[in-house]
């Protein structure tokens, strides 16, 4: 996974997946962008403690280099000027969200929240194409730029609706489907790549905070939430892009959405614990069939 003298930008790298990708193409030899709207100089509306300044620390302390900016992608003139202060770019990582404290976890869209639902298509779709207006020309200055968004769930298992959650987020999070599809049609000609990528069940900050454990216990969870036995850590997602990213026949998967659990099996990589988590076809197999949380033959 050699990207040395790679230029690559994560937009909404402040956590989660995208704080792992940035750290991992970093660790790559990719000089790394990291932007977003949390940093030293204040919270976004999410409302957590990570800034992109972190990320940046981490991508150093992997042995990279990359550079904080402060970036609000849902205004053009600040995405605008973003891209006058680079000169190329061969990966972008898309990892824009913040919309999970808006979702109202399944309540019909008569009854969710209006503002909230609109607010998580805006941070899903909108500032994805404005980042995307003003970014991708950076990308097409040279063959064989790759587009990465990410999403939650594959294009299969999004091809249902996701009962339990809201309508809102269903369309927010299945549109990067179609913005793969569209992006890969329009890079073509220019001899980019673009994917959708989905984690599987990641034990983000946030997720692990919320069940009340650290990635040292995590499988203390699993008493409360027996298919937690199943979860990845960001790490496992920042090596299977970066591995996507050094593919020089990476084209194969343009215009796809790919996962975790996939490009794992396709480039042999595995998470830190020696495992290889395939968490899409266990939760179509296991968890909704409705049997009894078991990882083994999905890790």
């Amino acid at each position: 996974m050699n990207l040395s003298g790679k230029i690559a930008l994560v937009a909404g790298g402040t956590r989660g997946a995208s704080r792992a990708i940035a750290v991992e193409l970093g660790r790559a030899g990719a000089f790394v962008y990291v932007t977003g709207r949390s940093s030293r100089a204040g919270r976004s509306e999410v409302d957590r403690p990570e800034t992109i300044e972190e990320t940046v620390s981490l991508i150093e302390r992997a042995g990279g280099r990359g550079e904080a900016v402060r970036v609000d992608h849902l205004e053009p003139g600040e995405v605008a000027a973003l891209a006058e202060r680079i000169d190329r770019l061969d990966v972008l990582v898309d990892g824009l969200w913040g919309g999970d404290r808006h979702l109202e976890w399944g309540k019909p869209v008569w009854e969710h929240s209006l503002e909230a639902g609109l607010r998580m298509i805006r941070l899903a779709i909108d500032a994805h194409l404005i980042t995307s207006h003003h970014l991708l020309p950076l990308l097409i200055r040279r063959r064989g730029g790759l587009l990465v968004e990410l999403t939650d769930g594959t294009a299969e298992y999004n091809a249902k609706y996701r009962a339990g959650t809201s309508l809102p987020f269903y369309v927010a999070k299945a549109s990067a489907h179609l913005l793969a599809i569209g992006e890969a049609a329009e890079l073509e000609p220019h001899g980019c790549t673009a994917v959708a990528f989905t984690p599987g069940y990641l034990r983000s900050e946030a997720m692990l905070e919320s069940y009340g454990v650290t990635e040292d216990n995590w499988r203390d969870a699993c008493e409360r939430v027996p298919h937690f036995e199943i979860s990845e850590t960001p790490t496992f997602c920042g090596r299977t892009i970066a591995a996507l990213a050094a593919d020089p026949d990476r084209h194969r998967w343009s215009g796809q959405t790919v996962s975790s659990g996939q490009l794992a099996r396709a480039y042999e990589v595995d998470d830190v614990d020696g495992s290889r988590p395939d968490a899409w076809r266990y939760l179509v197999e296991v968890a909704d069939a409705g049997k009894p949380a078991d990882p083994t033959g999905y890790r």
